[in-house]
């Protein structure tokens, strides 16, 4: 749910990330020419994508990009185009999800989908409509992209479906660097510098933490991410994918223990600027723009890269020199600090040559050269060159997803909607307010766990 509420503000974010930035040329927003030596890298992977002769054929794509994001898919793309001679069609639909699955059961869907959700990928699978990846593109995946994206695409039978291309990144912690700085304070590595420099802020007489979750409907998702993310720290990616698929409860102990660390920070009005009843009345692109008033009225915010599309006009025309970002600290340094991702997943519904070619291209980094060049998209690919994306803060995004020692898809996003969209949302809404404590709040959300 998360996924498809805020796929556009990424876009809109990295679009300003892009644009922002000292000295720094502004990219256009219609498409950035890739260099000669980038153009002709991609046409190389292109054709070595391909297998035989593919001149004149076509292949469908469908998908959400609209408006400027679907021409710059579109121009990502090209490079295959002109390598092969295939013909790539895209279709754009806002509505993409729940038309393809009209097209799906009247047996006429594209010949690609970019799914946003996991879930579909899998739901297609099981139904049987969708081709497992070839071993050649499985070993491209190996090659170009760290730990777990395979396993994000990987279906219940153990075949792996997915491709991922443009994605996007959470557990990213924003702050006014100027400011930061003249305070003297430094970035924390782990938790404990992390509880250190919370407690020296609060002693200074500044809340480290700008929060909010208002956000109509769905108030409460922020919680959501900050709770998958300390997850992650705490019980690693099996522990994680063991939630996430309810083989553990809801309450189990290592899901209290990482409500317990949020709550620890989010029921202290020390650490948060206004405490509790703030967090919830106050709309999550709203709380950040307090750590850029003079003085800041708080310092840290904890969100994905979209983020910064909703912080102040001037702070925006100069991202890269106002705003600094550093990861989420690890909690377990066996651990480290996983990447929580989001982003649409290109999978199979025809069985040809063509579209085995153009789905193994979105496997190699030449294929995010455009679109990075031209903001607006973050891609995970290993061997590309952070160079392309003309903002720091975006080449810190993508520093952030190529190293990171395994990435998992946002957790709520994966849930049954009865709880990643409904309980865990409103039942975190009532423990931040005070309403309920989190033994209650874990328990009253196993229990609207669908049986």
């Amino acid at each position: 749910m998360k996924q498809r509420l805020f796929a556009g503000l990424s876009v809109a974010a990295l679009v300003l990330a892009a644009c922002g930035g000292g000295s720094t040329a502004a990219p256009s927003t219609g498409g950035t020419a890739a260099s000669p030596a980038a153009s002709a890298a991609a046409a190389s992977a292109a054709a070595s994508a391909a297998s035989g002769d593919l001149k004149g054929k076509t292949v469908t794509v469908g998908g959400a990009f609209v408006d400027t994001e679907a021409t710059a898919f579109e121009a990502a793309v090209k490079p295959f185009e002109d390598a092969t001679g295939v013909t790539v069609t895209y279709n754009g639909d806002k509505s993409f999800e729940q038309n393809l699955n009209v097209q799906v059961q009247a047996g006429n869907p594209p010949d690609v989908a970019l799914l946003p959700q996991p879930g579909g990928m899998k739901n297609y699978a099981k139904q049987g409509k969708l081709f497992p990846l070839p071993a050649d593109i499985l070993a491209s995946i190996d090659a170009n992209y760290g730990e777990g994206w395979k396993a994000i695409g990987t279906a219940e039978d153990g075949k792996v479906y997915g491709v991922f291309h443009r994605v996007n990144l959470k557990g990213l912690v924003f702050y006014p660097k100027v400011a930061f700085a003249a305070k003297g304070y430094s970035v924390p590595t782990t938790w404990d510098e992390l509880k250190t420099l919370e407690a020296k802020m609060a002693a200074d007489g500044t809340p480290a933490w700008c929060i909010g979750i208002e956000s109509g409907a769905a108030t409460g998702w922020p919680a959501t991410d900050w709770i998958e993310e300390i997850m992650l720290r705490t019980v690693g990616k099996d522990g994680y994918d063991k939630w996430v698929s309810h083989a553990i409860p809801f309450n189990d102990p290592t899901v209290k223990t990482a409500v317990q660390d949020m709550m620890d920070i989010w029921g202290n009005k020390a650490d948060v600027f206004g405490g509790p009843a703030y967090i919830v009345q106050t709309n999550f692109g709203e709380a950040p723009k307090a750590a850029f008033d003079s003085p800041p009225k708080c310092w840290f915010t904890n969100q994905g890269n979209f983020i910064t599309s909703f912080f102040p006009d001037a702070i925006k025309a100069d991202l890269d020199n106002q705003v600094g970002v550093f990861n989420l600290p690890s909690i377990d340094p066996q651990l480290g600090t996983p990447a929580e991702v989001g982003g649409d997943q290109a999978v199979a519904f025809a069985d040809r040559p063509e579209v085995w070619a153009f789905l193994k291209y979105l496997t190699t980094p030449a294929a995010g050269v455009s679109w990075s060049k031209t903001g607006g998209a973050l891609f995970p690919y290993k061997g590309q060159d952070i160079n392309n994306y003309s903002s720091k803060l975006d080449q810190a995004f993508v520093t952030t997803l190529t190293t990171a020692p395994f990435v998992r898809f946002d957790g709520s996003d994966q849930m049954p909607a009865a709880v990643g969209s409904g309980s865990f949302w409103s039942e975190i809404v009532k423990l931040v307010n005070g309403a309920q404590n989190i033994d209650t709040t874990l328990n009253n959300i196993e229990a609207s766990w669908p049986k």
